[in-house]
């Protein structure tokens, strides 16, 4: 026994020259564990000490605040809005679980985008998310992919965090960076720390990798992508041609036909792409006719018009195919 604990302290001596910091041993320690696997264990603590601090935690939104700001939370009153963005999802749901027209691969990686800046994308995009949350067979996740000019959290109301960028640069594990919410179903993955190659980052082998297992680990998840503007950036062009979904926000009355018709030719590839009107007035209190004032800095929300942009998809009700009628020629 004698000649094992030297062994051992012989060890320890040594892993204490290459200047790796032992903790305190419990006196009840016999010393002749080391001489098992000494080289184990001190790559262990090696590795430990490599391992990022977890960056994430449970995260507690202000719903009161939320919902005072114009967007949708759980357990509210039944209202109009509410009623829109049932309708808005519907479709969206069918397609992400094949129940669509057609089976789309991807089909449950929704991008929401719009021509310009100042279309109401991201407002849509957090409503979609939690309206999808009330689902009872789905959870949802939201990301934060407008990696130029990031909003999401702070719209939320939570600060900024590593996330999308962090994944794809091999600095950050999913774990260290998914927000999990105070909605039960909703979970956020933020941009992340901005960085000069997002592009390429977003066109990356490591970007597919983990769309592929985003849209595929769990069945039941669909995932909303809210992208930079079409028209501004290259990201959101390089992000939607890995998407199953892509829904174009198109602020009435104010966004160009022209610049409609650009976006849309530049997504072209897209398997399904929709058009959701935002700010559309009408003169009755239909399904799609509400008067909302939101008071989130961008007074988003007076009516949502729908439709498909895209001949291969589904017949749409008339209601719907007259929102996406209108759409281009808004302006």
């Amino acid at each position: 026994m004698s000649s094992l604990i030297e062994q051992a302290a012989e060890r320890l001596a040594k892993i204490r020259e290459a200047g790796i910091e032992l903790p305190d041993m419990p006196a009840n320690l016999n010393p002749a564990a080391l001489a098992v696997e000494p080289v184990a264990a001190s790559q262990q603590m090696s590795r430990a000490e490599l391992q990022p601090i977890p960056l994430s935690k449970p995260v507690q939104l202000d719903l009161i605040g939320l919902a005072a700001a114009g967007f949708l939370v759980p357990a509210a009153p039944r209202s109009h809005m509410a009623d829109q963005y049932r309708v808005i999802k519907r479709p969206l749901i069918a397609n992400a679980t094949a129940k669509g027209a057609a089976r789309v691969t991807h089909g449950n990686l929704i991008m929401l985008t719009s021509a310009m800046p100042g279309e109401g994308k991201s407002f849509t995009a957090i409503n979609l998310a939690m309206s999808i949350a009330s689902e009872l067979d789905h959870t949802v996740m939201l990301v934060d992919a407008d990696v130029a000019r990031p909003s999401v959290l702070k719209k939320l109301g939570l600060p900024e965090a590593p996330g999308l960028l962090d994944l794809l640069e091999g600095k950050a594990e999913m774990s260290d960076v998914l927000m999990r919410t105070n909605i039960d179903k909703l979970t956020i993955l933020p941009s992340g720390r901005p960085h000069p190659k997002s592009t390429e980052l977003l066109a990356s082998d490591t970007m597919r990798q983990l769309l592929s297992g985003m849209a595929s680990r769990y069945p039941d998840r669909i995932i909303i992508f809210d992208s930079p503007p079409l028209l501004l950036t290259t990201e959101s062009r390089v992000l939607a041609a890995q998407m199953g979904q892509v829904v174009l926000v198109v602020h009435a009355g104010k966004t160009l036909q022209a610049d409609v018709q650009h976006a849309l030719s530049t997504i072209e590839n897209c398997p399904i792409r929709m058009m959701l009107l935002n700010k559309a007035r009408t003169d009755t209190q239909g399904a799609y006719g509400y008067g909302y004032g939101y008071g989130y800095g961008y007074g988003y929300g007076e009516s949502y018009g729908y439709g498909y942009g895209d001949k291969a998809q589904p017949q749409a009700d008339t209601a719907i195919a007259r929102g996406l009628a209108d759409a281009p020629k808004a302006g």
